[in-house]
């Protein structure tokens, strides 16, 4: 697969990508939640499936690159935890239905297709009371924020998001300001952050 052969590449050449700290609006948002069942689709090299592990959350991290897949193995192996890691193409890759009570998707950058496809895994994905966590760059990004892929086909608003998870009550679906200053960008993105639930007895994200 050439898609997954480039991703290989970039993992090998770049190391820690994304850097190895979790994103902070997954921390902002997942700190203290109560420990549950967590599936991180698109997980790349793991930043954020292994600090939720070191939360005491049992997580499943999927993503295409096998390498960053190992490349998290090794991570989480110095960090004492265990994820249950998983190489797949999420085209194909099916979770357990209903058996998760949080999944995260962090700058999943797909074609429409199978960003549909893949919002409907992760609804099916969710167990009664579970959530789901979008984490993106806003489309808002293109014109008067920094860094972000160009593509604006591959970037979120508001009203996609709550059009692909309309079956769930939605939590937060907004724009957030992130710092930038990294390999010569610098300035704020603009992402956005979206959590909905399905109804159920679990309770909210965040919750202490």
């Amino acid at each position: 697969m050439i898609e997954r052969a480039l991703w290989n590449e970039r993992y090998r050449e770049r190391g820690a990508l994304w850097g190895a700290a979790p994103n902070q609006f997954v921390v902002d948002r997942l700190r203290g939640l109560e420990p549950c069942r967590v599936l991180d689709l698109g997980a790349g090299q793991g930043r954020n499936a292994i600090w939720l592990a070191e939360q005491g959350h049992r997580v499943t991290a999927v993503d295409l690159s096998d390498v960053a897949i190992e490349q998290a193995r090794e991570l989480a192996a110095g960090a004492g935890v265990e994820v249950d890691l998983v190489a797949a193409d999420l085209s194909a890759w099916e979770p357990e239905a209903a058996s998760f009570d949080l999944v995260l998707l962090v700058y999943v950058q797909v074609p429409e297709d199978l960003r549909k496809e893949l919002h409907a895994k992760a609804i099916g994905a969710l167990a009664p009371g579970g959530q789901v966590v979008v984490i993106a760059h806003h489309r808002d990004n293109l014109d008067h924020g920094v860094g972000g892929p160009p593509m604006p086909e591959i970037l979120f608003d508001e009203e996609l998001l709550a059009a692909d998870f309309a079956e769930l009550d939605v939590i937060e679906n907004g724009r957030v300001l992130r710092h930038v200053d990294r390999d010569g960008v610098k300035g704020d993105a603009i992402d956005i952050v979206f959590m909905a639930r399905r109804v159920g007895q679990r309770g909210s994200v965040g919750a202490d």
